[in-house]
């Protein structure tokens, strides 16, 4: 699917224009704008042998190109978020969670950037590939630092269910190396400033193995050690960034405990950490359900970002 149709798409979704279509013929917003990941070569090609496909909720399949889709502020405030959708692996659902909270992100100053990443069970020779591509898009918006007003040591990574697995495993693996170098781009550090994880799949590990994010990455019958490997709360380090958590008591795919999990890892490591755990939302709410303690959330998080110095008016 043509890259400038698909934002069409997003950008109608998330201002709650009904799309008709999974292909319109619309216009790419001007404010908008693509970057490929990898221009050259991509680590790990061979899949997504299906076309790229966007249902009418938003929600991507098929992604044979990962890349960044750009929401640029006005005045920017030289802080830049990279959005993580979840889906459990199996899809991105950009329309209920990265492309509304971009969208605010942009509206709050913050320079946006949503992450289209490949699908680990779409034929490509490593289910590595969404760590790849998380790795990389850090490392490029930190190059592209001074064409965006950002300041390099202000990036953080936001990730909503499966994608907050993948923005956790980011925060917690940035310096293993998922791909081997293909340009000066990847000289530079792919660890984020900051993390916000938000109803996040952290542990792999029983009796929290029972997600589709766990059949996605390892399969149906993994090892012990494969577990443990791609549990976020295991991998906490003393470099892990400053954590923002975020979830509903009453989450019925990613089970509470995920977040508390995750708040004891960075506790004992000395990170500092801020966790809400609302009393009722369930899962899947994005920017938070009208009414519901959840959409408190956006706020809470831009005030712990402020406090720690990595978001200014």
């Amino acid at each position: 699917m043509n890259h400038r149709i698909i934002l069409a798409l997003l950008f109608l979704l998330s201002h709650s224009v009904a799309a008709q279509s999974a292909t319109p013929s619309l216009t790419l917003p001007e404010d908008s704008e693509i970057l490929d990941l990898w221009k050259n070569t991509m680590p790990d090609q061979g899949g997504a042998g299906s076309p790229e496909t966007v249902s009418n909720k938003g929600s991507f399949t098929g992604i044979s190109t990962p890349r960044l889709i750009v929401h640029r502020p006005k005045t920017p405030n030289g802080t830049a978020v990279l959005v993580i959708s979840g889906g459990g692996y199996a899809r991105i659902e950009m329309g209920k969670e990265s492309t509304p909270t971009a969208n605010w992100l942009q509206s709050q100053g913050v320079t946006a950037f949503e992450l289209i990443y490949r699908l680990p069970q779409e034929g490509w020779p490593t289910t590595n590939v969404p760590f790849e591509d998380a790795q990389r898009a850090v490392r490029l918006i930190r190059s592209m630092a001074g064409r965006y007003e950002i300041d390099p040591h202000k990036i953080g990574i936001l990730g909503f269910s499966a994608g907050g697995h993948l923005a956790g495993i980011a925060s917690t693996l940035f310096n293993k190396k998922f791909y081997q170098q293909v340009d000066a781009v990847d000289s530079l550090s792919a660890r984020p400033d900051f993390t916000a994880l938000i109803y996040p799949v952290i542990s792999m590990l029983p009796p929290n193995n029972r997600t589709h994010s766990l059949k996605s990455i390892l399969g149906l019958h993994p090892t012990l050690s494969q577990e443990t490997g791609f549990s976020a709360e295991r991998q906490v380090t003393a470099g892990t960034p400053p954590t923002f958590l975020a979830q509903a008591a009453d989450d019925p795919i990613s089970p509470v405990a995920n977040s508390y999990l995750m708040e004891n890892a960075l506790k004992k490591a000395g990170i500092p950490v801020e966790m809400h755990i609302f009393p009722t939302g369930g899962h899947g709410w994005g920017l938070g359900k009208p009414g519901n303690e959840t959409a408190q959330w956006p706020q809470l998080f831009k005030s712990w970002t402020q406090r720690n110095g990595f978001w200014r008016e």
